[in-house]
């Protein structure tokens, strides 16, 4: 069965955005600390919504840091087979699988680079040709 896994490079980039977001948040509480400083309740509002962004930067910088460095992540661009990794939902929930029809799993080898491919594949995983149709 093949799985969706998110992929490395949109979690780095999450990351990267999460601790934008940090820093973002650490500014803002400065500044309006130090612009609202003596005005009641407005001087206290504002620097927390910096301390509300630190605090939402922190965690998602944390998950995706782990997505993207991960073995096992979360993604939507990485498609891969049950033997090449598990699928973390189904090692989570138990597989939900229907079992393998017989013919599907049968292996038979590419004609151009020789790899096994099974018999409902389109194209080879190995050099990526259309496999001929039987």
């Amino acid at each position: 069965m093949k799985s969706i896994k998110p992929g490395r490079g949109p979690s780095m980039m999450g990351g990267f955005g999460s601790v934008f977001s940090v820093i973002f948040g650490i500014f803002w509480t400065i500044l309006a600390a130090s612009m609202t400083r003596g005005t009641g309740l407005i001087g206290i509002i504002f620097p927390l919504f910096g301390v509300l962004f630190i605090i939402i930067g922190v965690f998602n910088a944390i998950y995706h840091f782990k997505n993207a460095s991960g073995k096992n992540r979360y993604s939507a661009f990485d498609i891969t087979d049950e033997d090449e990794e598990p699928d973390p939902l189904n090692e989570r929930f138990g597989s939900a699988s229907a079992p393998p029809d017989s013919r599907s799993a049968e292996t038979h080898f590419c004609p151009y680079c020789g790899a096994p491919v099974q018999n409902d594949f389109a194209f080879c995983r190995k050099c990526g040709r259309e496999l001929p149709k039987e």
